[in-house]
């Protein structure tokens, strides 16, 4: 059965209740309808407690490049998983178009028909010789990770936060990962190093390797879809956010009797279904002085930025007669909506669009 989380009258969250309970708080007015940034559900109360006592509940974090998992567990139940959608391709991409039209405009305006010593070039402001620099691709990735558990920390009494843990260089000749020798450099490391520091700051942190995590979701019967990682569904990469979760209640272990030496699993968890959402940052691009490509006469129009012409900014929870979507740009008169995937569900004239939500840096669907 799910369970609905619970917070106080200052937000302070407490045990999950299960849904006929939370129903009947909302009727009496005992209760609160609330939905977090992440997408879930739960119930603010509007009176004291009966009590405050809370049991050990655990997230899950399994960090990936395109695709991370999710999963809240607490010792009887599965109370929340995800399907993480990461920015990782987009900002790089952005990157390397950011980097060929600052050459660009530095090409143009460097007179080369001059001596070296008289050209424009600007001084160097800071020395980018730093080692243990965090790419941008990466730091997008475990930014919105830590997102997500910050906003389910905000709405479950957390006991400990469990991340898979990858221990890996790049091999220098041939540039593909490998198991970590020292020789080498991975922006990998660097960027799990840094999302630990920033989660432990939430709860306490424990490192699990892959390896833990594999023999945990075997033992549990969770069945993993190795075929297609893109697939938005619970068994590509959320199952292994339970599985990670799930290892806090239970764990293998060696023991030595006599004239016997053996291993069993000691403990006991509940898997049980629970909310399953996909959460990505939207897509909107960012201001930018102009467009890549000039148009006729050598114009070239701004370009990016999350305003509108109407009031709503791209990215806000908007209602239409489409449907619930998120504002994805704007003509002279009309509003674009899009689907939490980003399909455009049509551009709708801005007197039949509702704002519901403003835009909260995610897209859950």
């Amino acid at each position: 059965m799910m369970r609905i989380p619970v917070v106080d009258k200052d937000h302070k969250p407490l045990m999950p209740t299960t849904p006929a309970r939370a129903r009947k708080w909302i009727a009496s007015g005992k209760a609160l309808k609330r939905w977090s940034d992440c997408g879930q559900f739960y119930v603010q109360l509007t009176v004291e407690p009966s009590g405050r006592d809370t049991q050990s509940i655990v997230v899950g974090v399994d960090p990936g490049k395109l695709y991370s998992g999710i999963g809240v567990q607490s010792a009887k139940f599965t109370l929340y998983t995800a399907h993480l959608v990461l920015p990782f391709q987009k900002v790089r991409d952005r990157m390397d178009n950011r980097r060929m039209m600052r050459q660009a405009r530095r090409g143009r305006r460097i007179n080369r028909k001059v001596s070296f010593s008289k050209r424009a070039h600007r001084q160097a402001r800071f020395s980018n010789r730093r080692s243990g620099k965090l790419a941008p691709s990466i730091k997008a990735n475990r930014q919105l990770e830590i997102r997500v558990v910050s906003e389910l920390c905000r709405i479950y009494p957390i006991t400990q936060i469990r991340f898979e843990y990858v221990k890996a260089d790049v091999d220098l000749t041939s540039g593909r990962k490998r198991a970590c020798s020292g020789k080498g450099f991975s922006a990998v490391m660097v960027g799990q190093k840094w999302a630990i520091q920033q989660l432990e700051q939430l709860a306490p942190v424990v490192t699990i390797f892959g390896y833990q995590t594999s023999i945990t979701r075997k033992y549990l019967g969770l069945e993993k879809n190795k075929v297609d990682k893109s697939k938005a569904e619970y068994e590509t990469h959320a199952v292994d956010g339970v599985a990670l979760a799930a290892s806090y209640f239970v764990e293998y272990r060696k023991y030595h009797r006599q004239d016997t030496d053996g291993g069993d699993w000691f403990g006991g968890v509940g898997i049980t279904k629970a909310p399953f959402f996909v959460v990505r940052r939207p897509p909107c691009s960012r201001r930018q002085l102009h467009l890549m490509v000039p148009a006729k006469g050598s114009v070239r129009r701004k370009y990016g930025g999350s305003t509108t012409r109407h009031g709503v900014r791209k990215g806000d929870l908007v209602k239409s007669p489409k449907g619930l979507g998120y504002v994805s740009g704007d003509t002279e008169k009309q509003v674009s909506v899009s689907a939490a995937s980003w399909k455009r569900l049509g551009q709708i004239s801005v007197s039949r669009v509702q704002l519901l939500r403003r835009s909260n840096g995610l897209v859950v669907a």
